[in-house]
Protein backbone atom coordinates (compact mmCIF):
# COMPACT_ATOMS: atom_id res chain seq x y z
CA UNK A 1 0.00 0.00 0.00
CA UNK A 2 1.37 3.40 -0.97
CA UNK A 3 2.31 5.93 1.71
CA UNK A 4 -0.10 8.45 0.21
CA UNK A 5 -2.98 5.99 0.62
CA UNK A 6 -2.07 5.30 4.24
CA UNK A 7 -1.72 9.02 4.92
CA UNK A 8 -5.06 9.76 3.29
CA UNK A 9 -7.14 7.22 5.27
CA UNK A 10 -7.35 9.13 8.58
CA UNK A 11 -7.51 12.47 6.78
CA UNK A 12 -10.33 11.18 4.58
CA UNK A 13 -12.29 9.94 7.59
CA UNK A 14 -11.96 13.24 9.45
CA UNK A 15 -12.83 15.21 6.33
CA UNK A 16 -15.84 12.97 5.74
CA UNK A 17 -17.24 13.74 9.18
CA UNK A 18 -16.61 17.45 8.70
CA UNK A 19 -18.15 17.30 5.23
CA UNK A 20 -21.32 15.69 6.56
CA UNK A 21 -21.73 18.46 9.12
CA UNK A 22 -21.05 21.17 6.54
CA UNK A 23 -23.45 19.61 4.06
CA UNK A 24 -26.19 19.54 6.68
CA UNK A 25 -25.67 23.22 7.43
CA UNK A 26 -25.54 24.12 3.73
CA UNK A 27 -28.74 22.21 2.99
CA UNK A 28 -30.60 23.85 5.89
CA UNK A 29 -29.55 27.31 4.70
CA UNK A 30 -30.48 26.51 1.10
CA UNK A 31 -33.88 25.17 2.16
CA UNK A 32 -34.58 28.40 4.05
CA UNK A 33 -33.40 30.58 1.15
CA UNK A 34 -35.81 28.79 -1.14
CA UNK A 35 -38.58 30.25 1.00
CA UNK A 36 -39.41 27.33 3.25
CA UNK A 37 -40.00 27.93 6.91
CA UNK A 38 -38.78 25.39 9.41
CA UNK A 39 -36.94 22.18 8.73
CA UNK A 40 -37.05 20.20 5.53
CA UNK A 41 -39.71 17.50 5.55
CA UNK A 42 -39.03 13.92 6.55
CA UNK A 43 -40.33 11.13 4.33
CA UNK A 44 -42.83 10.16 7.04
CA UNK A 45 -44.17 13.68 7.66
CA UNK A 46 -47.86 13.24 6.89
CA UNK A 47 -48.51 16.99 6.72
CA UNK A 48 -46.20 17.43 3.71
CA UNK A 49 -46.94 16.59 0.10
CA UNK A 50 -45.12 13.97 -1.96
CA UNK A 51 -43.85 16.76 -4.18
CA UNK A 52 -42.28 18.70 -1.31
CA UNK A 53 -40.74 15.60 0.24
CA UNK A 54 -39.20 14.40 -3.03
CA UNK A 55 -37.86 17.86 -3.93
CA UNK A 56 -36.28 18.17 -0.48
CA UNK A 57 -34.73 14.70 -0.72
CA UNK A 58 -33.30 15.33 -4.19
CA UNK A 59 -31.89 18.70 -3.14
CA UNK A 60 -30.40 17.26 0.03
CA UNK A 61 -28.76 14.44 -1.93
CA UNK A 62 -27.30 16.89 -4.44
CA UNK A 63 -25.89 19.13 -1.69
CA UNK A 64 -24.36 16.18 0.18
CA UNK A 65 -22.83 14.75 -3.01
CA UNK A 66 -21.34 18.08 -4.04
CA UNK A 67 -19.86 18.76 -0.60
CA UNK A 68 -18.47 15.21 -0.40
CA UNK A 69 -16.86 15.51 -3.83
CA UNK A 70 -15.32 18.88 -2.97
CA UNK A 71 -13.97 17.62 0.37
CA UNK A 72 -12.63 14.35 -1.11
CA UNK A 73 -10.96 16.16 -4.00
CA UNK A 74 -9.44 18.78 -1.69
CA UNK A 75 -8.12 16.08 0.62
CA UNK A 76 -6.56 14.17 -2.27
CA UNK A 77 -4.90 17.33 -3.59
CA UNK A 78 -3.53 18.09 -0.12
CA UNK A 79 -2.10 14.56 0.20
CA UNK A 80 -0.45 14.87 -3.21
CA UNK A 81 1.12 18.18 -2.18
CA UNK A 82 2.42 16.64 1.04
CA UNK A 83 3.60 13.26 -0.31
CA UNK A 84 4.07 13.89 -4.02
CA UNK A 85 1.72 11.06 -5.02
CA UNK A 86 -2.02 10.84 -5.59
CA UNK A 87 -3.88 8.65 -3.06
CA UNK A 88 -5.82 5.63 -4.33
Amino acid sequence: MKASTVAYKPVGMALGALGGALAGIAFTQLWKRLGHEGDAPNATDEDRSWHEILIAAALQGAVFAAVKAAIDRGGAVAVRRLTGTWPD
